[in-house]
């Protein structure tokens, strides 16, 4: 929101941050073209192979392909479900069980142990067991995203809660604050910076889930294209289901940006 109240010293440090900005943006969509570019030349004058490699012509031919007869949406969807579902489900339940955590000491110091070994353990070597559980369908990988980004959230946001100022929980003890009104009024509004941060960190770990349970099981998705390009060696239909992903991850995490700096806006105001 303009303010003409600014002083002259300030307006001319917000065009120059403007300015900055603008050329960060060029850069980067500079050096975008410039790789695409060259993988583009590269590939054209046969200094690597395409069949192997690919180019972003071919990719673009393949993703047309795909956007022709509707199966690209269609793989694009069960993907982007699967990924938000496990999502949604290993934030709310992991700031659930942080929550609970912080609530109980005694809970906390009991299953803390587990929650390190459950964070170590890799997550394909329980892909056989979550097979057996959940059968081949979407459920199995929801729970295979859920698995992978739970105790990252729980970590997370555990974290934050613990290394809330103890000062100000002594003041607000002493002005007759209960443990719920701390919570509410001083643990969970000082966590947000860690919040973020877990959003951030589970954006990746989400899709990371969702296309390693496609790896495992699945007949729909582009965890699936990948793999069937793989076994047919129709490697530019791997390296276009591979971009979609670049994108979608990166919408996702634009979100999570968005919401950090709406929170921001908030809080200042």
């Amino acid at each position: 929101m303009k303010n003409k109240n600014y002083s002259k010293e300030h307006v001319r440090f917000l065009q120059r941050r403007k300015r900055n900005l603008a050329i960060v943006w060029i850069m980067r969509i500079g050096v975008l073209a410039l790789l695409l570019g060259l993988w583009e030349l590269v590939t054209a004058l046969n200094w690597v192979d395409p069949f192997i490699m690919s180019s972003p012509s071919r990719i673009a031919n393949t993703l047309a392909d795909l956007s022709s007869d509707g199966s690209l949406y269609y793989h694009i969807g069960v993907t982007l479900w699967e990924t938000l579902a496990g999502f949604a489900i290993a934030v709310v339940l992991g700031f659930a069980i942080a929550l609970a955590l912080w609530w109980s000491d005694t809970l906390r110091r009991v299953l803390e142990p587990y929650i390190v070994v459950l964070n170590a353990l890799p997550k394909i070597a329980l892909g056989p067991l979550i097979i057996i559980w959940f059968g081949t369908g979407n459920e199995a990988i929801v729970f295979m995203t859920v698995l992978v980004g739970l105790i990252v959230a729980i970590m997370h946001v555990l974290s934050a809660f613990i290394a809330t100022d103890a000062n100000k929980m002594l003041l607000l003890r002493s002005m007759g604050a209960g443990k719920l009104q701390i919570l509410w009024k001083l643990v969970i509004p000082s966590s947000y910076p860690a919040v973020i941060s877990m959003l951030k960190v589970n954006v990746g770990m989400a899709w990371i889930g969702s296309i390693m349970g496609e790896y495992i099981v699945s007949r729909a998705g582009l965890g699936y294209l990948i793999v069937y390009g793989g076994q047919v060696f129709k490697l530019d239909l791997v390296m276009s289901a591979t971009f979609v992903l670049c994108l979608l991850a990166a919408g996702m995490y634009a979100l999570v940006v968005l919401l950090e700096k709406v929170l921001v806006k908030n809080t200042d105001s």
